[in-house]
């Protein structure tokens, strides 16, 4: 083992490898790149799809593979992705692994993709680092191509992030270039990234008074020029007395930034907290509706059953009499990416006026960093599913608020922005937790340090693991065009194979053996439970 480690790694102390030597070795592989590509165009394939090409029949059938799983045909699209993943995990003993690549990553079944995969491996050196293989296979086409054509090469020498994981990072910063960063934006910001307007209309967004930017930006949708519907909201007259004709000649980007801060939302529309562990949140929101007066419904949720929740709060009891003393109802043990499937929800679809999700985490695991490709496809999923799961029950107009940490490596900001916009939520602003009229709760882990580690809503500081002038509140609203969307997308897990060769984590110091595969079967039992709606941690 440990002359296998020193061919890999320089000893310390010891200068770059000579010029000649790195030429060679670029040569060898720049040999290896081509002759791998060189193969498919003496095969006849190209990077276009043929033209007749047999339909991938089952997964059609692997829709109707849930025999014990009940759900009302027009909400099978929110779950359905969720029962997908399970399906991937449950068969990944039982069948190959492309089969569950096939269904996972359409472009991964194709032979260029696997040329291409193949060729960087080559050229990388990473033929056999489970990890990277992971990662490259669950790569889009275009992103191949942008590693193959832009000469990327991962650090090997990095001493924090093997080449797996930077590779990873490479690709989801390309993605997050689009959305316009994590941090602050408001909601001219927002507008303007939505339809990619120019820094000139940006300016001239700003300049209008609340009524007229409430206009522009309930009415522009691409087809008149931006000048013709500001000319139309400065003749428009709202008729509407309502909270959001308030102080129509005041600041545009201002005032409705204040809407979201202060939280002036639908007072007949129910509103729904999840994954609240202490429920010290609807708290604060059920406090906060009665103070206005309004008549909605306050649904809080906890992932976790009751029993849990006494063993780490002493005062749960108490919050829930509390609640329910607001008319508000209390849910335990709900899975927010398949409350299709919770009886409890039945007959609201449409009725949400207002959600909210805070600082979402699918758990650590011991060993892995949450950013590392072996876990991270968990809390991925777990935005796509949740919005997924939010279009059946939210009403059109309706809001989403989630907060997470700007910096965040685990539920990364673009995963929560990149799977509302896929699911017509509609991003109207990001704006700073601290300056949130509810941000005043008793933030927790929500799992088994809240045991020592008590909630303490003073100055917010039951929570420290993160920068707290970094944490965010991202703003959407559902915005349905009425066309069918495509299934969902999600982040393919490791298979049983993958984890058993993976060196990383709490595999870094083991060798083959009955150990490490005893490892691979109890992480993979993990995901399969956690999948399945049950809390792990």
């Amino acid at each position: 083992k440990g002359q296998h480690l020193a061919r890999e790694c320089p000893p310390l102390g010891r200068g770059a490898p000579s010029a000649s030597v790195e030429d060679q070795m670029a040569d060898e592989l720049e040999l290896g790149l081509e002759e791998a590509l060189e193969g498919l165009e003496e095969a006849g394939l190209e990077e276009e799809a043929p033209a007749e090409e047999e339909a991938p029949a089952p997964e059609e059938e692997e829709d109707d593979d849930d025999d014990d799983v009940h759900v009302e045909e027009h909400l099978r699209d929110s779950v359905e992705g969720s029962l997908r993943l399970k399906r991937m995990l449950s068969r990944d003993t039982q069948g190959p692994d492309a089969k569950k690549r096939k269904t996972a990553n359409g472009d991964a079944a194709q032979p260029i993709h696997q040329a291409k995969m193949k060729a960087l491996l080559v050229k990388w050196g990473g033929m056999t680092d489970a990890v990277m293989k992971h990662v490259l296979e669950e790569c889009s086409l275009d992103e191949l191509n942008h590693l193959i054509n832009t000469n990327y090469m991962p650090n090997k020498f990095d001493q924090r992030k093997t080449p797996g994981e930077l590779t990873r990072q490479h690709l989801l910063q390309l993605k997050e270039r689009e959305l316009g960063g994590g941090s602050r934006i408001d909601v001219v910001s927002a507008f303007k990234l939505r339809w990619k307007l120019a820094l000139d209309a940006e300016k001239v967004l700003r300049a209008l008074t609340h009524k007229d930017l409430r206009y522009v930006i309930n009415t522009y949708d691409g087809s008149q020029t931006l000048e013709d519907v500001v000319n139309e909201a400065s003749v428009s007259v709202d008729e509407d007395d309502n909270t959001l004709s308030a102080v129509p000649t005041g600041p545009g980007p201002m005032v409705m930034g204040r809407f979201n801060r202060l939280e002036l939302i639908d007072p007949l529309a129910d509103a729904a907290v999840f994954g609240d562990a202490n429920l010290t949140f609807c708290m604060n929101l059920a406090t906060h509706r009665k103070g206005f007066g309004h008549v909605g419904r306050v649904i809080a949720t906890t992932f976790e059953e009751v029993e849990t929740l006494r063993e780490r709060y002493k005062e749960i009891d108490t919050s829930i009499a509390f609640l329910e003393e607001h008319h508000a109802e209390v849910y335990h043990g709900v899975d927010c990416t398949r409350i299709a499937l919770d009886p409890r929800f039945d007959g609201m679809e449409s009725r949400l006026g207002a959600v909210y999700y805070n600082f979402p985490h699918s758990g650590a695991v011991q060993g892995f960093f949450d950013s590392h490709p072996m876990v991270n496809w968990r809390h991925e999923n777990l935005m796509r599913l949740f919005f997924r799961a939010l279009r059946h029950f939210v009403k059109p107009g309706g809001i989403v608020k989630v907060s997470s940490n700007a910096g965040a490596v685990g539920v990364r900001y673009s995963y929560i922005v990149g799977s509302a916009i896929e699911n017509e939520f509609l991003h109207t602003e990001t704006m700073p937790f601290l300056e949130w009229h509810l941000h005043r709760y008793g933030r927790s882990y929500g799992d088994k340090r809240d045991v020592y580690k008590r909630p303490d809503a003073k100055n917010n500081q039951s929570y420290n693991a993160q920068n707290a002038n970094s944490d965010m509140v991202y703003c959407f609203c559902y915005s349905p065009t009425g066309n069918t969307l495509p299934k969902q997308s999600i982040r393919m897990p490791p298979s049983m194979q993958t984890l058993s060769q993976c060196k990383d984590g709490p595999f870094k110091n083991m060798g083959p053996g009955p150990a490490r595969e005893n490892m691979a079967k109890q992480l993979h039992a993990r995901f399969l439970t956690e999948v399945s709606g049950t809390h792990v941690g």
